[in-house]
């Protein structure tokens, strides 16, 4: 048994971890995958402009307003899950699962990186499409409600972290693109090789050229 004072300090200590260094690995990937897609860089830069403004100021009240920028980091996620593995599971009694027979007590860690890129659910599953959660999966949300994706997890374990994630990933990403145009340094696409672990990480680091796009007094106020 666990004091309440002990059973705060995890949650919250899942909840700092589920909702920072997972955001700062999809942030990663979704400007590898932007780089390598200018033309969805560009739509993405066009949605701002037009909901924000060229000189606004971007709240987090006005992430609803960016609709294709929370498609790009749906199928960032969808492509690149954070933890390509989700919370093992141990099952309380036997079954059958999938015409395997299962003994009560075995544990089970749903392979995310396989489950989102099945070609039987999703249409070029390995190519990056913001479009398809704005159209054939605009139904298809992060919450764990639909197993074909589930970048949080789903049921009583889902990550804790994952309204704060969300809100960072959504509101960074905003904020960044709206303020900076990004450039690839070299003349080769990012490179997107993954390393497993409890986090999907770039194999390789990021480098990318960042430049101004607004006046100088936008900065000075900021």
């Amino acid at each position: 048994n666990y004091s309440s004072d002990k059973v705060r300090t995890y949650y919250l200590q899942e909840l700092i971890l589920g909702g920072t260094d997972t955001t700062a690995v999809v942030l990663t990937w979704a400007f590898c995958l932007l780089l390598r897609n200018p033309h969805v860089l560009k739509k993405a830069k066009e949605e701002i402009d037009i909901q924000i403004g060229i000189d606004g100021f971007i709240k987090e009240s006005d992430m609803s307003k960016l609709v294709y920028l929370q498609a790009i980091v749906k199928e960032t996620l969808r492509l690149y899950p954070p933890a390509p593995f989700s919370s093992p599971r141990e099952f309380i009694e036997n079954c059958i699962l999938g015409g395997y027979h299962i003994k009560k007590g075995t544990r089970l860690m749903p392979n995310l990186w396989k489950i989102h890129r099945d070609p039987s659910v999703w249409s070029d599953p390995l190519e990056f499409k913001p479009e398809r959660f704005l159209t054939t999966h605009k139904d298809v949300d992060v919450r764990g409600h639909n197993y074909e994706f589930l970048p949080f997890g789903s049921g009583r374990r889902i990550c804790a972290g994952m309204s704060l994630g969300l809100n960072m990933a959504h509101f960074a990403l905003a904020n960044f693109l709206h303020s900076f145009d990004i450039l690839n340094p070299s003349t080769e696409s990012p490179d997107m090789t993954e390393i497993f672990g409890f986090t999907n990480t770039k194999a390789t680091p990021l480098e990318i050229l960042v430049k101004p796009r607004l006046t100088p007094n936008y900065y000075e106020t900021l």
